[in-house]
């Protein structure tokens, strides 16, 4: 099931959440094409990566801490960053004209700021629950980067839900082997999408996936949720549930 839009009104240009799909855009491009222009002396991805990617040792030893920033803007390949990027697309243009740009901003990156708290305390919890776990330099949770805009796009997620409850989600599935276009509740949409990353999170502490850091994503939405009565003005999301209620009654008829 892979979201294709909202039927909420577009009230006004989402200029910030453009310029961060923009800068998540070019900053791959750049790091997978010319990586030298950001790292004098890179040859590859990788080495952005290696580079900029965040590292839950290092963080805990209170050194590159810039890195939870420069983590968010990084990808490892064209489908991760799609993925993300579509949506962020779809829903982070509503979460900005309930909160406003500069407010959007900050809660955008507070929410991947949380994200990679969360999977710090994963990677620690899963030690102290099984300390007999062992890794390969190249596989150690500690030290593997963990890169990516999901953090932050589950903190978006999460207060969408919390802002448009009653909203509804375009979304494309298969029947059998051919894709289809139907409706879904967002709370529903959302909903299966949580439950499906807490349970891998939770199965993750037995082994922690060195692939997808689900905690991120747990720790996003939960951030992005608790954001929410801090940072947002009640009658501006009143307004837009009004506007977007409007649009489903015309749709219907």
């Amino acid at each position: 099931m892979i979201p294709a839009g909202d039927e909420n009104i577009e009230v006004e240009r989402p200029v910030v959440n453009e310029i961060l799909i923009l800068l998540n855009v070019v900053i791959f491009i750049v790091s997978y094409f010319w990586p030298s222009l950001i790292l004098p002396g890179a040859t590859s991805l990788d080495d952005i990566i290696n580079a900029f990617g965040f590292r839950p040792y290092y963080l805990l030893k209170g050194e590159m801490v810039w890195t939870i920033i420069t983590a968010m803007f990084l990808h490892s390949g064209f489908v991760h960053l799609l993925g993300n990027m579509l949506y962020l697309y779809i829903f982070g243009d509503n979460i900005e004209a309930a909160l406003g740009k500069l407010r959007y901003l900050v809660f955008y990156i507070l929410s991947g700021t949380g994200a990679t708290l969360f999977h710090t305390m994963s990677v620690w919890l899963s030690f102290k629950l099984f300390p007999g776990m062992t890794f390969g330099p190249m596989y150690n949770p500690w030290l593997v980067p963990a890169i990516g805009a999901s953090g932050a796009i589950s903190g978006v997620l999460g207060a969408y839900l919390m802002m448009y409850p009653a909203g509804t989600i375009r979304a494309v599935g298969l029947w059998f082997i051919f894709p289809i276009l139907f409706r879904i509740p967002a709370i529903a949409f959302i909903g299966f999408w949580f439950i499906y990353q807490l349970i891998l999170a939770l199965v993750s502490l037995v082994g922690p996936s060195v692939g997808i850091a689900f905690w991120a994503h747990v720790g996003g939405f939960v951030t992005g949720i608790a954001l929410v009565p801090v940072l947002a003005n009640k009658e501006r999301i009143r307004l837009l549930r009004h506007l977007a209620s409007m649009r489903r009654m015309i749709t219907l008829e």
